[in-house]
């Protein structure tokens, strides 16, 4: 894409601190863990409680050894970026309407709510089957539909270990978040592109936010960094492992897990020289499960720290547009 020389007052963000929000911010201490290991109930515990204890400080992990080879990670990688270089009037038969969450859209579309991302975006529901609006699947490039669709019966696959080591590290039965999220929970694919921007010290790809989902797992670009999560007040900068997938807690887990696992805020800064890509899977619960602390979570010593709640997307979306940290509004006051 080519590079713009100003940028609309609509992009521009002051990062509370004052700091750039280019600054060379520290590096986070991210565990990479072996999904393999953990298909393999024998020789786990040590990767559990890794897993146990990245969720619980960082909130996320590289998952390694997740089935999918180099190769078949960069064709992803690939296809997503031949979608947003074609022609905008070919992308734009593909636009989401209002009040639709699926569909593409770019960022020169103004909003007189917020700051925007500098990014183009194009988000899909790829589970269940009868939720998926194949006209908004692209037919260009076109291995698109195909391989997406091999990428999310790979993600299932996937979804299903990372949750039922959850469990198991946190000393429940293998299927406990599994069964409270539903047989039929949700999934949704958002492929991003962050143009390179002529300034980055000002403009965020994605500004902060954490996400409303159970769990999100994430094929950052293979060569330039951008993600970024906030610990502690201090923002740290996420590595890239191009064969591994980065799986990060959501809302909902922090929920369940009666605030054990952290979801963490986490934000995309954008680079005044490269382009990046990135694709993001949201496994969401079914609406109607409540969701709430597992009971074997809470005791006198931790008690129960988050009310139940239903439709937490319809609850996510509420309090996020009033500016406020949707997970604040779930906890119980004490």
């Amino acid at each position: 894409m080519e590079l713009q020389s100003e940028v609309p007052e609509k992009y521009i963000k002051k990062d509370k601190n004052g700091e750039p929000l280019d600054h060379p911010f520290p590096v986070m201490e991210i565990s990479v863990i072996d999904l393999g290991v953990l298909r393999t109930s024998s020789n786990s515990r040590d990767e559990l409680e890794k897993l146990r204890s990245a969720l619980g400080s960082w909130g996320c992990f590289q998952a390694i050894n997740h089935g999918m080879t180099p190769e078949f990670l960069d064709k992803m990688r690939e296809v997503t970026k031949e979608f947003f270089e074609l022609p905008m009037e070919q992308k734009q038969k593909y636009s989401k309407e209002n009040n639709d969450f699926q569909g593409y859209s770019n960022f020169l579309v103004l909003s007189e709510q917020q700051k925007l991302g500098w990014s183009e975006n194009l988000y899909l529901a790829i589970k269940p089957e009868e939720q998926c609006k194949l006209e908004l699947w692209p037919e260009k490039p076109e291995v698109f539909r195909s391989i997406l669709h091999e990428y999310s019966i790979k993600l299932q696959l996937i979804t299903e270990v990372v949750l039922k080591a959850m469990a198991s590290s946190l000393n429940l039965g293998d299927d406990r978040f599994l069964d409270q999220y539903g047989e039929r929970a949700k999934m949704s694919a958002k492929f991003n592109i962050y143009p390179p921007c002529p300034r980055p010290d000002m403009v965020l790809g994605m500004k902060p936010h954490a996400d409303g989902s159970a769990i999100t797992l994430i094929l950052q670009d293979k060569s330039t960094e951008g993600l970024q999560f906030l610990k502690d007040n201090q923002w740290f900068r996420a590595p890239v492992i191009p064969e591994a997938l980065l799986i990060n807690v959501g809302d909902q887990a922090e929920i369940s897990s009666n605030g054990i696992f952290k979801s963490l805020a986490h934000r995309v800064v954008t680079n005044s020289e490269k382009e990046r890509m990135s694709l993001v899977v949201f496994y969401i619960p079914e609406l109607d499960k409540e969701i709430e602390p597992f009971e074997e979570l809470v005791d006198e010593s931790r008690p129960k720290l988050y009310k139940k709640v239903k439709n937490y997307p319809e609850f996510y979306l509420r309090h996020y547009q009033l500016g406020k940290r949707p997970i604040e509004a779930a906890k119980i006051e004490t």
